[in-house]
């Protein structure tokens, strides 16, 4: 695809010294990595991440500098059986383990996997995921029934962004590369009264680029276009000695294009006319407040809000009148024109109260900490569905509105003898109502309980090992627009999923390297799968339904490693190892016949993901950075067998640092590998009969850039 006069002048720098063998000198030196304890922010008790019985990885604010990670997509590849289906502009729908969704064209919003940003819960709208001024990613496997209930099946992404600081500090980064990319970003944090009660913190971005396509129908390269803003409020007050409040405001418009299939497969060269779009602006907020007056408890108030406007559309035929013209449909010119649009409007509102003990309000002689608490949500959409083909229009209008309300508590016990048990459960009504233009109309309510049981045992200073048993639930739901030989399909019951695990978390080398091991088994109990029928009558158009399964089976392993080599090196790496099938399931093709599925694979979910990186800092001030990553091969679809390719990506980093200034020199995926992330199979060419083919999109090709960054007090 890239050839060498194609390249910029930046490009042509960047290759220069990526390539480059040695690193030269200067005067500088910056501070050397050191191991550091590393605490999981979205556990109840904020607990250190080699203590925790579960499987977490965390990716910290280190690692997404040191590898220069401008959004999710850029660190997402380096965790362990985790995937995500690119079916929109950016990283939206994502599976844990083998468990998450692959789309979500129409029905209720009902994630697997949760999807939170500093106490906003955004599941389902996972794409408005900037790294800038994060402080770290955290991504929790297996059911989180306990914490997080419904909207964690699968498991939990949480990023939390930098906190208000206590002294001054200022920054400020602009990056530029191939693909017209543009990003600026900058940050302000300090007190803002003399008493320094009152904290603030700043930081935005904007982050601009072409998007890697290039429509030769309508001659323009920035189609498939990435305009993206996020912008980050925070204040710390100090009411009271006794009284903390957190506020967290957030406002994100995401402007993007979506351009990214072609009918040859080629990825990458375009023919719509109509271009399609993926938009989404956000605007939410979370208020944290924290009561420690009292000896025996401590109190949490948690309240947060998020309204989301969303628009997500494409050009169904891939192509332009002219192209169909061209091309014969039984003897006469083909007339083929589909899009499809969907304005999303989004409201969230949740409260959650929690008491905890404190080391005086222990029970049991002391060796038990205790947590009770109460939760509320409440979530209404809107949504306005528009089908064009060939003039005739198709639309839908929907209105949906959910409440969760539930109550919960955890105990933590120390039995002596280096042993802990925890012990969680969560108990959950939920009401839900939805109505649309069609005359389809549900009401569906259940109560769901999930929870875990977990032990460890220390077994010596530096070696922790651990059993955890995690229940986690997914609300049922309802079908919409079914035609009548699929009635009884109407509404699906809710899932349950059993993970079981055994863990091991150790020390070695003096505490300069750490191994996180785990081993799981997930056992999935009605398993929700999402289906789809082409209509055979309107082939450009799809039955989509969401079905019971009797049940699947997950399991396999992930092993995470940091390793301080020497002062100046850090290697770092993970493995994830899975196998998935379903158990007693099949469904009906488009034209009837049986499919029967028992026993195949999960739609994505590779046997094999994994991920190595090498940091580098010279006592002089010179960086490099080096990552690799990859997954096996693994099918895109429930609804067929077609598979990806498997593949492996590298990137790297060089620069200089300063205590004030740096600039890099970098490359993302520097071999330019064509690599699918998201497939369908189906018939899209009116003159082949609308024969089923497979149709693939590519991520992100080669890029090569520079960064510019400053820091200062």
């Amino acid at each position: 695809m890239f050839t060498l006069k194609s390249y910029s002048p930046i490009a042509l720098a960047v290759v220069a010294a990526l390539t480059h063998t040695s690193l030269m000198a200067s005067d500088t030196t910056p501070a050397s990595d050191e191991m550091e304890v590393i605490v999981v922010t979205s556990d109840f008790r904020q607990s250190s991440l080699d203590k925790m019985p579960s499987s977490i990885s965390v990716i910290d604010q280190q690692q997404i500098e040191d590898e220069g990670a401008q959004h999710f997509e850029d660190v997402l590849n380096g965790i362990a059986n985790f995937n995500w289906s690119g079916g929109s502009s950016r990283a939206k729908y994502f599976q844990i383990r083998g468990v998450g969704e692959q789309e979500e064209y129409q029905g209720a919003p009902n994630s697997s996997v949760g999807y939170i940003i500093d106490d906003i819960d955004l599941s389902g709208l996972g794409m408005i995921s900037s790294m800038y001024d994060l402080q770290q990613v955290e991504v929790l496997r297996g059911p989180q029934g306990t914490r997080y209930g419904a909207n964690a099946l699968a498991g939990l992404i949480y990023l939390k962004s930098n906190d208000p600081t206590s002294v001054f500090e200022h920054g400020a980064e602009l990056q530029l590369g191939d693909d017209n990319l543009r990003t600026y970003s900058g940050f302000s944090s300090g007190p803002l009264s003399d008493s320094g009660k009152l904290l603030y913190r700043v930081s935005l971005q904007k982050h601009e680029q072409n998007g890697y396509r290039d429509n030769l129908y309508l001659g323009r390269d920035d189609t498939n276009g990435r305009d993206e803003f996020t912008s980050r409020v925070k204040l710390r007050w100090y009411a009271t000695d006794d009284l903390v409040a957190d506020l967290s405001l957030m406002h994100a418009d995401f402007n993007n294009g979506y351009d990214a299939w072609t009918l040859d497969n080629n990825g990458f060269d375009t023919l719509t006319d109509e271009p399609g779009v993926d938009k989404q602006r956000t605007t939410g907020g979370s208020l944290k407040l924290t009561y420690s007056g009292a000896d025996s408890f401590e109190l949490v108030s948690l309240s947060s809000m998020a309204q989301s406007d969303t628009h997500h559309g494409y050009d169904g035929d891939w192509a332009n009148p002219e192209f169909w013209a061209a091309r014969s449909c039984e003897g006469e010119p083909c007339q083929y024109d589909y899009t499809w649009n969907k304005l999303g409007d989004r409201t969230t509102l949740s409260q959650e109260f929690r008491l905890s003990s404190t080391e005086a309000g222990r029970i049991f002689d002391g060796s038990t900490d205790w947590l009770v608490g109460v939760y509320g949500l409440r979530l209404t959409e809107d949504n306005d569905t528009l089908e064009v083909y060939n003039g005739w229009e198709d639309r839908l209008l929907a209105e949906y509105e959910a409440t969760n309300l539930a109550v919960f508590g955890q105990l933590d016990s120390e039995l002596g003898n280096g042993y802990a048990l925890s012990v969680g459960a969560r108990l959950e009504r939920r009401e839900s109502d939805y109505s649309d233009s069609d005359k389809d109309a549900f009401e569906p309510s259940e109560n769901m309980w999930g929870g875990h049981i977990a032990l460890s045992k220390t077994l010596s200073p530096g070696q922790q090992a651990y059993a955890r048993i995690a229940r986690g639930y997914k609300a049922g739901g309802f079908n919409m627009s079914l035609p009548a030989s699929l009635s009884d399909k109407k509404e699906f019951q809710a899932e349950t999923l059993y993970n079981y695990e055994l863990g091991l978390k150790s020390e070695w080398l003096d505490g300069d390297a750490t191994t996180h091991f785990s081993l799981f088994y997930m056992d999935r109990r009605d398993q929700q799968v999402s289906a789809s029928q082409q209509n055979p009558d309107e082939p450009q158009k799809f039955i989509l339904y969401v079905e019971n399964a009797g049940s699947s089976h997950n399991y396999g392993a992930e092993l995470e490693a940091n390793w301080y080599a020497t002062d100046n090196l850090k290697l770092y790496g993970t493995l994830g190892w899975l196998e998935t099938a379903y158990g007693d399931y099949a469904y009906q093709d488009k034209y009837g016949g049986l499919v029967d599925l028992t026993g195949r694979e999960l739609a994505h979910s590779p046997n094999l993901t994994y991920s190595a990186g090498a940091t580098y800092r010279s006592d002089l001030g010179w960086f490099a950075n080096l990552t690799t990553s990859g997954k096996s091969e693994f099918y895109y679809s429930d609804s067929n067998d077609s598979k990806s390719e498997p593949y492996t990506i590298f990137n790297a980093r060089v620069g200089y640092e300063t205590e004030t200034w740096s600039a890099y020199l970098w490359g993302r995926n520097l071999f330019d590998e064509k690599y699918g992330v998201r497939g369908f199979y189906f018939g899209n060419e009116p003159d082949n009969g609308w024969a089923d083919k497979q149709y693939i999109r590519y991520g992100d090709p080669r890029q090569l850039g520079v960064t510019l960054n400053v820091k200062f007090m």
